[in-house]
């Protein structure tokens, strides 16, 4: 293996001539892994008329854009996707290898990664650069990506280190990885890739499209009340809904209330949902494994309220309320109108 440190590359993703946030939540991360190693952050974009918004990229932190534009790109297929990124990958030698952990990302890392061949880690909650405490070996993982994310079920969290070939491939959560803020006066270099695709991995023929909408877009939400097991059933949940239109704020889930048919999987928080960052969470009947606070711990504040005293999601929280939902969350109403 080269000496050389390659730079860290980002797959941005786009959908309709939008760029997926995961991809910009990359790009930030991916600037302060680049930092830490003294390389730069390049984003790998492809797709149909994109040029247009590939500048948003520079915005969040990427210095160098391989632009890859051709009609043949649009709908998302996999094989000519990760027919361009291998051939890139080859001649370019990017370090870091960053997907979002989407649909997407999850059907072309896998793909690219095995054609390379290369080692693929997935949904990361976390990305460091040589941090790990051994003194023996640590200059075997010198410059090396830690690679964090849960295991046996949420149960742990593990460091994975790739030390047999770059690129370091990893796909990461959406939302895990903070957003920094952009800066409309940052300008990077586009080059332009021969984005000729073999008609041989044109096999399959996408002839129509049905997307259903999101019911709820949690990762945008400011205040969030989420409803577990606890809650009690389907009907109970009215008082989840009552507390987030009160305050402003959208309804949240545990996946055990999901699993039990009472909200539509779009509301699940954790592990198997998706990861917020909302200014206010308010946990309501949720036990609080493991699983679930993976994906709200990052809250600005947190707020439990449980009858059981002994609950994990008091280790997580802010402030904790023992007690009965059907009693604490009326009180909490009408305490907020009698003081808006």
């Amino acid at each position: 293996m080269s000496d050389k440190i390659g730079n860290v590359w980002v797959f941005a993703e786009q959908e309709g001539g939008k760029i997926a946030n995961v991809s910009l939540e990359l790009i930030s991360k991916g600037r302060e892994l680049a930092a830490k190693l003294g390389v730069k952050t390049e984003a790998v974009f492809i797709g149909n008329n994109i040029e247009k918004i590939a500048e948003t990229l520079f915005h969040y932190g990427c210095d160098k854009i391989f632009l890859a534009e051709s009609p043949d790109f649009e709908p998302f297929t996999v094989l000519p996707y990760a027919d361009i990124i291998n051939k890139l990958v080859e001649e370019h030698k990017p370090n870091i290898l960053l997907f979002g952990a989407t649909p997407k990302g999850r059907e072309l890392a896998p793909r690219v990664a095995s054609s390379l061949p290369a080692g693929l880690t997935a949904d990361c909650t976390d990305l460091k650069i040589d941090d790990f405490d051994d003194k023996v070996n640590k200059a075997f993982y010198k410059n090396k990506l830690m690679q964090i994310r849960p295991a046996f079920g949420g149960n742990i969290v593990a460091t994975i280190v790739n030390t047999w070939k770059d690129p370091q491939m990893v796909t990461v959560r959406p939302g895990v990885m903070k957003l920094v803020e952009p800066d409309p006066s940052r300008k990077g270099a586009i080059v332009k890739v021969k984005a000729q695709v073999d008609p041989a991995l044109k096999i399959l023929n996408v002839i129509e499209r049905a997307q259903k909408e999101k019911s709820v877009n949690l990762q945008a939400s400011q205040i969030i009340v989420a409803g577990g097991y606890g809650v009690g059933g389907k009907e109970n949940f009215k008082l989840i809904y009552d507390l987030a239109k009160t305050l402003g704020g959208d309804v949240g889930s545990s996946r055990a209330a999901v699993d039990a048919g009472w909200i539509d999987h779009d509301h699940q928080v954790g592990q198997t949902g998706v990861t917020v960052r909302p200014k206010l969470y308010i946990a309501c009947g949720i036990s609080g494994s493991i699983q679930h606070r993976a994906g709200m711990t990052e809250s600005g504040t947190i707020i439990a309220i449980n009858n059981d005293p002994d609950a994990p999601i008091f280790s997580a929280a802010h402030y904790g309320i023992v007690g009965e939902i059907n009693s604490v969350v009326p009180k909490i109403i009408k305490a907020y109108k009698a003081k808006a």
